[in-house]
């Protein structure tokens, strides 16, 4: 409940927000060291802010995963995902049965800005399906633990094998069955995906 928090200056019982947008910092050197990455700090609040980052340690404890990155959507938490796994030339695979939002992103979206080819595998029939459509250039896997809307329940075990024979990285959304029924990490899945809304 209260992982990633440890009071403010103010020794604020509940989290403050950080309605700001940049920061300030010390001197030249310390706003060169942390825009090149040489020094964890807060830069501007798309990357960085302290309320954001109570919450994704937030996210991480009850996921039981080692950092979170809050996204203004599920969509784009699946988009952030891909896009750090696959460019142009690339491919992805996905389950046959995911939410439809998240079919046309990678059917659509990520083909036609991005030349990440989608391909689909059977959710229900794995062994025949998965290990058809991957090749050298397949750099994720993506299904949903439980599938929305058809509620079809996914073998995380042997999608995260073969996601691990091929050296390929497995993405769950976790949004139906959330972390407290069901935690993908435990199962080896590599990144896991939530709409909090």
């Amino acid at each position: 409940m209260h992982t990633g928090y440890t009071y403010d200056t103010q020794r604020t019982i509940s989290v403050s927000i950080y309605q700001n947008t940049a920061y300030s910092f010390e001197n030249s050197e310390q706003a060169a060291a942390r825009f090149s990455l040489k020094e964890l700090g807060n830069i501007y609040t798309r990357l960085t802010n302290p309320t954001t980052d109570v919450f994704s340690a937030h996210l991480a404890a009850v996921e039981g995963g080692v950092f979170g990155v809050p996204t203004s959507s599920g969509s784009s938490a699946v988009f952030y995902a891909i896009v750090n796994c696959a460019a142009h030339g690339d491919n992805t695979v996905f389950s046959n049965k995911i939410y439809g939002g998240t079919q046309t992103l990678f059917n659509h979206t990520l083909k036609k800005s991005f030349d990440i080819e989608a391909r689909v595998f059977d959710i229900d029939n794995i062994e025949q399906s998965l290990e058809s459509v991957i090749d050298s250039k397949t750099k994720a896997i993506f299904f949903e633990s439980i599938s929305n809307p058809q509620i079809s329940i996914a073998d995380i075990e042997k999608i995260t094998q073969i996601a691990k024979k091929h050296g390929i990285i497995s993405i769950c959304d976790n949004t139906v069955a959330t972390a407290f029924l069901h935690k993908p990490f435990d199962f080896g899945v590599d990144v896991v995906v939530y709409n909090l809304s």
